[in-house]
Protein backbone atom coordinates (compact mmCIF):
# COMPACT_ATOMS: atom_id res chain seq x y z
CA UNK A 1 0.00 0.00 0.00
CA UNK A 2 1.05 3.57 -0.59
CA UNK A 3 1.30 6.01 2.30
CA UNK A 4 -0.53 9.05 0.93
CA UNK A 5 -0.77 11.21 4.05
CA UNK A 6 0.56 11.33 7.58
CA UNK A 7 -1.61 13.48 9.82
CA UNK A 8 -1.23 14.52 13.42
CA UNK A 9 -2.70 11.22 14.58
CA UNK A 10 -3.69 9.18 11.51
CA UNK A 11 -1.71 7.62 8.70
CA UNK A 12 -3.63 7.19 5.43
CA UNK A 13 -2.78 4.46 2.95
CA UNK A 14 -4.16 3.94 -0.54
CA UNK A 15 -5.40 0.43 -1.29
CA UNK A 16 -6.11 0.66 -4.99
CA UNK A 17 -7.59 3.70 -6.72
CA UNK A 18 -10.86 3.95 -4.77
CA UNK A 19 -10.18 2.86 -1.19
CA UNK A 20 -8.14 4.15 1.74
CA UNK A 21 -7.02 2.59 5.00
CA UNK A 22 -7.11 5.07 7.91
CA UNK A 23 -4.75 3.94 10.66
CA UNK A 24 -5.06 5.62 14.06
CA UNK A 25 -1.66 5.87 15.72
CA UNK A 26 -0.89 6.37 19.40
CA UNK A 27 0.34 9.92 18.74
CA UNK A 28 -1.27 12.80 20.62
CA UNK A 29 -1.35 16.41 19.46
CA UNK A 30 -2.20 19.58 21.34
CA UNK A 31 -2.53 23.00 19.74
CA UNK A 32 -1.78 21.29 16.41
CA UNK A 33 1.63 20.07 17.60
CA UNK A 34 2.34 16.35 17.89
CA UNK A 35 3.92 15.60 21.26
CA UNK A 36 6.89 13.22 21.39
CA UNK A 37 5.28 10.84 23.91
CA UNK A 38 2.83 8.24 22.52
CA UNK A 39 -0.23 7.09 24.50
CA UNK A 40 -0.37 3.25 24.48
CA UNK A 41 -3.41 1.89 22.57
CA UNK A 42 -4.87 5.36 22.05
CA UNK A 43 -5.39 4.58 18.37
CA UNK A 44 -7.46 1.52 19.16
CA UNK A 45 -9.71 3.53 21.47
CA UNK A 46 -10.21 6.23 18.83
CA UNK A 47 -11.09 3.64 16.22
CA UNK A 48 -13.57 1.88 18.52
CA UNK A 49 -15.25 5.20 19.33
CA UNK A 50 -15.49 6.17 15.66
CA UNK A 51 -16.92 2.77 14.72
CA UNK A 52 -19.55 3.02 17.48
CA UNK A 53 -20.61 6.51 16.48
CA UNK A 54 -20.71 5.75 12.76
CA UNK A 55 -23.08 2.92 13.68
CA UNK A 56 -25.26 5.23 15.79
CA UNK A 57 -25.41 7.67 12.87
CA UNK A 58 -25.96 5.00 10.22
CA UNK A 59 -28.54 7.14 8.40
CA UNK A 60 -25.91 9.85 7.77
CA UNK A 61 -23.94 8.90 4.63
CA UNK A 62 -20.29 8.29 5.53
CA UNK A 63 -17.08 7.03 3.97
CA UNK A 64 -16.61 3.82 6.01
CA UNK A 65 -16.59 0.55 4.07
CA UNK A 66 -15.41 -1.85 6.80
CA UNK A 67 -14.01 -1.89 10.32
CA UNK A 68 -12.68 -5.45 9.97
CA UNK A 69 -11.39 -5.74 6.39
CA UNK A 70 -8.00 -4.19 7.18
CA UNK A 71 -4.43 -5.56 7.26
CA UNK A 72 -3.85 -7.78 10.28
CA UNK A 73 -1.11 -5.60 11.73
CA UNK A 74 -3.61 -2.73 11.99
CA UNK A 75 -6.55 -4.73 13.30
CA UNK A 76 -8.53 -2.72 15.84
CA UNK A 77 -6.96 0.61 14.90
CA UNK A 78 -7.89 1.00 11.23
CA UNK A 79 -10.92 1.67 9.03
CA UNK A 80 -11.31 0.83 5.35
CA UNK A 81 -12.89 3.86 3.70
CA UNK A 82 -14.09 5.16 0.39
CA UNK A 83 -11.81 7.74 -1.16
CA UNK A 84 -13.43 11.18 -1.16
CA UNK A 85 -12.36 14.76 -1.78
CA UNK A 86 -12.06 16.22 1.74
CA UNK A 87 -13.54 19.69 2.18
CA UNK A 88 -10.71 21.88 3.44
CA UNK A 89 -12.60 23.28 6.43
CA UNK A 90 -12.90 21.96 9.99
CA UNK A 91 -16.63 21.98 10.83
CA UNK A 92 -16.95 22.66 14.57
CA UNK A 93 -20.11 22.70 16.67
CA UNK A 94 -20.06 24.13 20.18
CA UNK A 95 -22.78 23.65 22.75
CA UNK A 96 -20.72 24.82 25.73
CA UNK A 97 -18.06 27.46 26.29
CA UNK A 98 -14.62 25.88 26.67
CA UNK A 99 -11.12 25.64 25.23
CA UNK A 100 -10.22 27.99 22.41
CA UNK A 101 -13.87 29.04 22.22
CA UNK A 102 -13.63 30.33 25.79
CA UNK A 103 -10.36 32.09 24.97
CA UNK A 104 -11.99 33.85 22.00
CA UNK A 105 -15.10 34.76 24.00
CA UNK A 106 -13.02 36.37 26.74
CA UNK A 107 -11.36 38.60 24.15
CA UNK A 108 -14.41 40.14 22.48
CA UNK A 109 -17.45 37.92 23.04
CA UNK A 110 -17.19 36.51 19.53
CA UNK A 111 -16.22 33.02 18.26
CA UNK A 112 -15.58 32.66 14.51
CA UNK A 113 -17.80 35.65 13.81
CA UNK A 114 -20.63 34.42 16.06
CA UNK A 115 -21.52 36.94 18.79
CA UNK A 116 -22.50 35.28 22.07
CA UNK A 117 -24.46 36.74 25.01
CA UNK A 118 -22.51 38.75 27.56
CA UNK A 119 -21.85 37.42 31.05
CA UNK A 120 -21.11 33.78 30.24
CA UNK A 121 -18.50 31.91 32.27
CA UNK A 122 -16.16 29.08 31.35
CA UNK A 123 -18.09 25.84 30.99
CA UNK A 124 -21.48 27.51 30.49
CA UNK A 125 -24.05 25.89 28.24
CA UNK A 126 -24.78 28.12 25.26
CA UNK A 127 -28.37 29.21 24.53
CA UNK A 128 -28.13 27.07 21.38
CA UNK A 129 -25.28 25.25 19.62
CA UNK A 130 -23.15 27.43 17.33
CA UNK A 131 -21.15 26.63 14.21
CA UNK A 132 -17.55 27.88 14.43
CA UNK A 133 -15.46 26.68 11.47
CA UNK A 134 -11.69 26.81 11.19
CA UNK A 135 -9.18 26.42 8.43
CA UNK A 136 -7.72 22.97 7.85
CA UNK A 137 -3.94 22.93 7.69
CA UNK A 138 -1.23 20.30 7.39
CA UNK A 139 0.90 19.79 10.53
CA UNK A 140 3.89 21.50 8.91
CA UNK A 141 1.85 24.57 7.99
CA UNK A 142 0.97 25.71 11.50
CA UNK A 143 -2.28 26.08 13.43
CA UNK A 144 -5.86 25.83 12.22
CA UNK A 145 -7.32 29.33 12.37
CA UNK A 146 -10.91 30.41 13.12
CA UNK A 147 -12.86 31.72 10.13
CA UNK A 148 -16.31 33.24 9.85
CA UNK A 149 -19.16 31.55 8.02
CA UNK A 150 -18.86 34.22 5.32
CA UNK A 151 -15.19 33.39 4.86
CA UNK A 152 -16.05 29.69 4.67
CA UNK A 153 -18.68 30.45 2.05
CA UNK A 154 -16.10 32.33 -0.02
CA UNK A 155 -13.75 29.36 0.23
CA UNK A 156 -16.08 26.43 -0.54
CA UNK A 157 -19.16 28.11 -2.01
CA UNK A 158 -22.30 29.40 -0.29
CA UNK A 159 -24.47 26.36 -1.00
CA UNK A 160 -21.94 23.81 0.28
CA UNK A 161 -21.15 25.96 3.32
CA UNK A 162 -24.84 26.17 4.22
CA UNK A 163 -25.31 22.41 3.84
CA UNK A 164 -22.24 21.66 5.95
CA UNK A 165 -23.35 24.03 8.71
CA UNK A 166 -26.79 22.40 8.81
CA UNK A 167 -25.29 18.89 8.85
CA UNK A 168 -22.77 19.78 11.55
CA UNK A 169 -25.34 21.25 13.93
CA UNK A 170 -27.82 18.44 13.29
CA UNK A 171 -25.28 15.66 13.93
CA UNK A 172 -23.94 17.46 17.01
CA UNK A 173 -27.44 17.84 18.49
CA UNK A 174 -28.23 14.17 17.91
CA UNK A 175 -24.91 13.01 19.36
CA UNK A 176 -25.20 15.33 22.36
CA UNK A 177 -28.61 13.86 23.17
CA UNK A 178 -27.24 10.31 22.85
CA UNK A 179 -24.32 11.15 25.14
CA UNK A 180 -26.45 12.91 27.73
CA UNK A 181 -28.71 9.86 28.00
CA UNK A 182 -25.58 8.06 29.21
CA UNK A 183 -24.56 10.74 31.70
CA UNK A 184 -22.00 12.45 29.48
CA UNK A 185 -21.99 16.00 28.10
CA UNK A 186 -20.73 16.48 24.54
CA UNK A 187 -19.45 20.04 24.94
CA UNK A 188 -18.17 20.47 21.39
CA UNK A 189 -16.91 18.46 18.45
CA UNK A 190 -15.20 18.72 15.07
CA UNK A 191 -16.41 17.02 11.90
CA UNK A 192 -14.79 16.58 8.53
CA UNK A 193 -16.75 15.99 5.34
CA UNK A 194 -15.84 14.68 1.93
CA UNK A 195 -17.37 14.96 -1.52
CA UNK A 196 -17.85 12.09 -3.95
CA UNK A 197 -17.33 12.47 -7.67
CA UNK A 198 -21.10 12.98 -7.93
CA UNK A 199 -21.02 15.81 -5.39
CA UNK A 200 -22.61 13.85 -2.53
CA UNK A 201 -21.50 14.83 0.99
CA UNK A 202 -20.10 12.06 3.20
CA UNK A 203 -19.17 12.25 6.88
CA UNK A 204 -15.45 11.43 6.87
CA UNK A 205 -12.31 10.96 8.97
CA UNK A 206 -12.91 10.12 12.63
CA UNK A 207 -16.17 11.04 14.32
CA UNK A 208 -16.99 12.06 17.90
CA UNK A 209 -13.82 10.65 19.43
CA UNK A 210 -11.96 12.04 22.43
CA UNK A 211 -9.47 13.57 19.97
CA UNK A 212 -12.09 15.54 18.06
CA UNK A 213 -14.60 16.18 20.85
CA UNK A 214 -14.78 17.50 24.37
CA UNK A 215 -16.69 15.24 26.80
CA UNK A 216 -17.64 15.91 30.44
CA UNK A 217 -19.49 13.81 32.97
CA UNK A 218 -22.89 15.35 33.75
CA UNK A 219 -22.51 15.02 37.50
CA UNK A 220 -19.11 16.78 37.43
CA UNK A 221 -20.25 19.76 35.36
CA UNK A 222 -19.72 23.03 37.27
CA UNK A 223 -19.69 26.20 35.13
CA UNK A 224 -17.19 28.81 36.24
CA UNK A 225 -13.87 27.06 35.56
CA UNK A 226 -12.13 24.16 33.91
CA UNK A 227 -14.18 21.01 33.61
CA UNK A 228 -12.97 17.46 34.22
CA UNK A 229 -13.10 15.83 30.81
CA UNK A 230 -12.89 12.50 29.01
CA UNK A 231 -10.76 14.01 26.25
CA UNK A 232 -7.33 15.55 25.77
CA UNK A 233 -8.14 18.95 27.28
CA UNK A 234 -6.25 17.98 30.43
CA UNK A 235 -3.13 17.51 28.28
CA UNK A 236 -3.67 20.94 26.72
CA UNK A 237 -4.08 22.42 30.20
CA UNK A 238 -0.93 20.68 31.43
CA UNK A 239 1.09 21.89 28.44
CA UNK A 240 -0.18 25.47 28.89
CA UNK A 241 0.49 25.45 32.63
CA UNK A 242 4.14 24.51 32.07
CA UNK A 243 4.82 28.14 31.24
CA UNK A 244 7.82 27.11 29.16
CA UNK A 245 6.24 26.06 25.84
CA UNK A 246 5.11 28.49 23.15
CA UNK A 247 2.86 26.00 21.29
CA UNK A 248 5.36 25.51 18.48
CA UNK A 249 7.31 22.31 17.64
CA UNK A 250 8.88 20.49 19.29
CA UNK A 251 6.27 19.80 21.94
CA UNK A 252 7.12 18.83 25.53
CA UNK A 253 7.60 15.23 26.66
CA UNK A 254 4.68 14.02 28.76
Amino acid sequence: MELVHRGKVRDVYADGPDELILVASDRVSVYDVVLPTPIPDKGKLLTALSAWWFDQLADVPNHVLSVTDVPAEWAGRALRCRRVDIVQVECIARGYLAGLGWDAYRTDGIISGVTLPAGLVEGDRLPEPVFTPTTKTAPEDGHDEPITFAEMSDQVGADLADRLRTLTLDIYSRAAATAEERGVILADTKFEFGLTADGDILLADEVLTSDSSRYWRVEDWKPGGRQYGYDKQYIRDWASDLGTWDRTPPGPEI
